[in-house]
């Protein structure tokens, strides 16, 4: 009877465990919101890098440059300080702002060319170039103004500029309208043989055409600027000369225009002018020239303005201006300018003085002659 109850027991105990023990692990009652946790944890967890991935974008977007290029699907790229294209790409930039003023080439406003298009939009300035040539390679760039009524002044503190290379193996040297240009060497400011390349990555050189020669680029005196060419960065007389470069871009060399460098050496300021009639004194009937020189630098332009005995009445006189470079002998060259007013059949109304103006960008210059009627 003992063993009896005992396997009854034991019986009764594993059918408890088999019957009751089971369902109670699987049946466990759920604690509030549990079946809601694990799906919640997956959504979570891939929305999380989501999030940071638009704070970044957010974030980037503030310090970008206002300029950028557009690129195919609607992308927008901001762009570095300098971009290589293949000649013969469009591209467009757009320029954020609701005022925007643009620089580029200036020879694509010489020739008014038509495959460059610039609009400005609700939000952004448009600048669009299509079919792209070597001779586009430049400087491109973009800033906001600011504007009072009728003056307005640039924002520094919004700008855009990238210098974009349209390469092109045909032509390594950015193509100029001449085959012959002449560069200035003033003592007291840089001098640059504007030689500049359409391949970045171009080998270039510079030489002497007389004697036959490389010129030695140092990086300290002459120094080499892909944006520019080379810098004379303190001309000498000694730098005069024919020169002209050379670049090499897998395969055969090419060479540059040449350039005609001329050293200068005239003290700055207002024109330095003289007057001199053909003559003091004149009869009724006769030719008076009266002529304004001024003796200055090469690269500054000069402008003559004449105040003369008849000008109140309409006196009909013919003025003329010209001027011409000269060499002083010593390797120094000079630009003489001059304004020739021709008063014909002289009339004693032309008697009194003639006087010139002549005015550069230091200044103006005043000189006077008296001419009299015998």
């Amino acid at each position: 009877e003992r063993v009896y109850n005992l396997f009854l027991i034991s019986n009764i105990a594993f059918f408890i465990s088999l019957v009751i023990g089971q369902p109670a692990r699987s049946k466990r009652p759920k604690e509030p919101g549990e079946n809601k946790i694990k799906p919640v944890n997956k959504k979570v967890k891939p929305k999380t890098p989501k999030m940071k991935e638009r704070e970044s974008a957010d974030s980037s977007l503030k310090s970008q440059s206002i300029l950028t290029q557009v690129m195919d699907k609607g992308r927008f790229q901001k762009l570095a300080a300098t971009l290589s294209l293949s000649a013969g790409q469009s591209i467009e930039l757009r320029c954020k702002g609701s005022n925007v003023t643009w620089n580029y080439p200036s020879y694509l406003d010489t020739f008014k060319d038509s495959r460059l298009s610039i609009k400005q939009l609700d939000r952004y300035g448009q600048l669009i170039l299509a079919n792209s040539t070597a001779a586009d390679t430049g400087e491109y760039s973009c800033w906001l103004q600011l504007c009072n009524g009728n003056k307005c002044r640039k924002d520094e503190t919004k700008t855009g500029s990238t210098y974009i290379f349209f390469t092109d193996k045909e032509e390594l040297f950015v193509p100029t309208p001449s085959y012959f240009e002449i560069v200035y060497l003033n003592p007291d400011k840089p001098a640059v043989i504007p030689c500049r390349v359409t391949t970045p990555s171009a080998k270039v050189t510079l030489h002497r055409e007389f004697p036959a020669e490389e010129i030695e680029t140092d990086g300290t005196d002459i120094i080499y600027d892909v944006k520019k060419g080379f810098v004379y960065q303190h001309p000498t007389s000694d730098h005069k000369g024919i020169v002209y470069c050379k670049a090499e871009s897998q395969g055969a060399p090419q060479i540059s225009i040449k350039y005609h460098l001329l050293y200068v050496e005239v003290p700055k300021g207002p024109p330095s002018t003289t007057i001199a009639a053909s003559s003091n004194r004149a009869e009724v009937g006769d030719s008076i020239h009266v002529i304004c020189t001024v003796l200055g630098e090469p690269d500054v332009d000069v402008n003559f303005r004449w105040q003369y005995p008849g000008q109140e009445s309409e006196r009909p006189v013919i003025i003329q201006n010209f001027w011409r470079l000269i060499n002083r002998g010593t390797g120094h060259t000079t630009r003489i300018s001059k304004s020739v007013l021709l008063v014909e059949d002289f009339e004693a109304r032309d008697a009194g003085n003639y006087i010139c103006i002549a005015q550069n960008l230091q200044g103006e210059t005043t000189v006077a002659t008296k001419v009299e009627l015998n």
